[in-house]
C-alpha cells in the first residue's frame, strides 16, 4: 500500500468523520431547542372577519381595535363583508389554508430558536389576516404581535397574481411564511448604519439570511433565500465568478446608487451586463454572495449570532477569508 494511497484514505476518512461529529452537534442542539417549547394558538382574524356580519362587528373591532383604522367608518367594513371580490379572498384564503397546524408548528419552531438565541424574547401573539395582496407587507412584527396576511401565499401560479411579476409572485408560496416571518425578527436584531457601499447591502442581507439558517434550519437553502432550486444551483456553480466581477470591476467599496438595482434589489435577473450570463442569472445574486461572506466569517471567529448582527460590514469583511470554491 503506498505512502499516497494512505494519505488519501486517512482524508477521507477525516472529513467523514468531521461530517459526522458535526451532525451530531447540530442534533444535540436541535434537541436543546426543542425542549423550550413555545406554544401558540393562532388567530384566524381573517376567518373572524369574513365570518361577520353588521351585528357582530362591533364585538369584532373590540376584541382586535388594531385591525380597524380609524380612518374608516363602520359603513365600509360593512360594505367589505358583502363585496364580491372579497368573498372571492376570503374563500380562496380558506380553501388554501382550512388546516393552520402545520404552519403554526412551523411558527412554533422559528419561535423556540429564537427564544434559544435571545433569551429574553417573549412570543408575540399571531394574527392572520387578507390585505388586498398588499405582498410588500406580508408580514409586520411589533414586540407584542405577529401580523401575516395570507392572501400572500395562495401559490405562485394563482389568478389572483395575474398582474404581479412573476420573479416576485414565485415566492407566494405556503412554505414561504414562517421564512418571511423569520426574515421579519432578523430586520429587528440587525444593527448597521446607513448602508453606503455594495458590501454594505450584501452583508446587511447576509446577515438576515444567515438569521435565517439558524432559526428555520428546517427549510431548505432555496426556500430560505427564496431562490428556486434551480436558481441556487446557478448561484452555487456560478459564486466564483460572480465574486471576480465584483473584485475585478471594482464594486465592493462603490457607492453607485444603481448597484442595489443590479445586484441586490428583487429582479428577475441579476445585470452584469453581459448577455452570457443576465440571462440565466437570479436576481439578488450579491444577497447570495453576502450570505456566503456571512457564513464565512461565522465559521472563522468564535462570536454569537446576537454579536455578528451588531457587527459592522467593515469588521466582517476584513476579520473573514472568504475564497468562493472553483
Amino acid at each position: 500500500m503506498s505512502f499516497k494511497f494512505y494519505m488519501k484514505n486517512f482524508l477521507l476518512f477525516s472529513l467523514i468523520l468531521i461530517a459526522v461529529i458535526s451532525c451530531k452537534k447540530e442534533s444535540q442542539l436541535e434537541k436543546e431547542i426543542d425542549k423550550i417549547n413555545i406554544d401558540i394558538s393562532v388567530e384566524r382574524f381573517d376567518v373572524f372577519f369574513s365570518e361577520s356580519n353588521i351585528s357582530g362587528l362591533p364585538k369584532l373591532k373590540k376584541a382586535y381595535p388594531f385591525m380597524f383604522s380609524e380612518k374608516f367608518k363602520d359603513s365600509f367594513w360593512i360594505a367589505k363583508l358583502s363585496d364580491t371580490l372579497q368573498q372571492m379572498l376570503f374563500s380562496e384564503v380558506q380553501n388554501t389554508f382550512q388546516d393552520f397546524k402545520s404552519e403554526e408548528a412551523e411558527i412554533e419552531m422559528l419561535f423556540n430558536h429564537i427564544k434559544y438565541y435571545f433569551g429574553p424574547f417573549n412570543p408575540p401573539r399571531v394574527i392572520t389576516t387578507t390585505s388586498d395582496v398588499d405582498y410588500r407587507n406580508k408580514v409586520i412584527v411589533t414586540d407584542t404581535i405577529a401580523i401575516i396576511a395570507l392572501d400572500n401565499y395562495l401559490g405562485g401560479e394563482h389568478e389572483f397574481y395575474a398582474n404581479i411579476p412573476k420573479f416576485i409572485s414565485a415566492n407566494f408560496e405556503k412554505e414561504q411564511l414562517v421564512v418571511d416571518l423569520a426574515t421579519e425578527y432578523a430586520k429587528k436584531y440587525i444593527f448597521q448604519s446607513q448602508n453606503k457601499t455594495l458590501l454594505d447591502e450584501m452583508i446587511f442581507f447576509g446577515k438576515q439570511l444567515y438569521f435565517n439558517d439558524v432559526v428555520v434550519p428546517f427549510k431548505t437553502e432555496a426556500q430560505r433565500m427564496g431562490y428556486s432550486q434551480e436558481e441556487l444551483d446557478w448561484a452555487k456553480v456560478n459564486e466564483s465568478e460572480v465574486w471576480r466581477y465584483f473584485v475585478e470591476h471594482e464594486l465592493l467599496f462603490s457607492t453607485d446608487s444603481k448597484l442595489p438595482g443590479r445586484f441586490i434589489n428583487a429582479a428577475p435577473f441579476s445585470k452584469f451586463y453581459l448577455e452570457e450570463i443576465d440571462a440565466d442569472s437570479p436576481g439578488r445574486i450579491g444577497q447570495y454572495i453576502g450570505w456566503q461572506i456571512v457564513r464565512s466569517y461565522m465559521k472563522q471567529n468564535n462570536v454569537s449570532l446576537e454579536k455578528m448582527l451588531i457587527t459592522s460590514p467593515e469588521e466582517i469583511y476584513n476579520n473573514t477569508k472568504y475564497k468562493p470554491k472553483k
